[in-house]
């Protein structure tokens, strides 16, 4: 298993930034795709970004340009810096992996993923 234990998160201004932080352990976290989706109330869960056991990264179109992924597997420290944050990026974050067996294109399809972390609410007002 691949235990994610999410940090950061909370309330922030339209324009301002914040940085999401997803610590994982496990010795094949390597060969893992790892990720960010977020989902708004009322809404299905949306994949925002994704970072492949290559370092190769997919974004959603709506965050592309503002949000950052990326992994540190010395650390053991998935990331995602959000910048020029909108109020409609306003949700709970979830990290999440899974074991480096789907295709590109579907990156982003919140149930490839089987191991999730605990959740992180980004709020942010205009």
């Amino acid at each position: 298993q691949v235990p994610l234990v999410q940090s950061g998160g909370g309330s922030v201004q339209a324009g301002g930034s914040l940085r999401l932080s997803c610590a994982y352990s496990g010795d094949t976290y390597s060969d893992y795709n790892m990720g960010w989706f977020r989902q708004a109330p009322g809404k299905e869960r949306e994949g925002v970004a994704v970072i492949d056991s290559g370092y190769k990264t997919k974004y959603a179109d709506s965050v592309k340009g503002r949000f950052t992924v990326s992994k540190d597997d010395a650390k053991k420290i998935l990331s995602l810096q959000m910048n020029s944050l909108k109020p409609e990026d306003t949700a709970m974050y979830y990290c999440a992996a899974e074991a480096g067996r789907t295709l590109w294109e579907y990156y982003l399809d919140h149930g490839r993923y089987n191991y999730w972390g605990q959740g992180t609410q980004v709020t942010v007002s205009s």
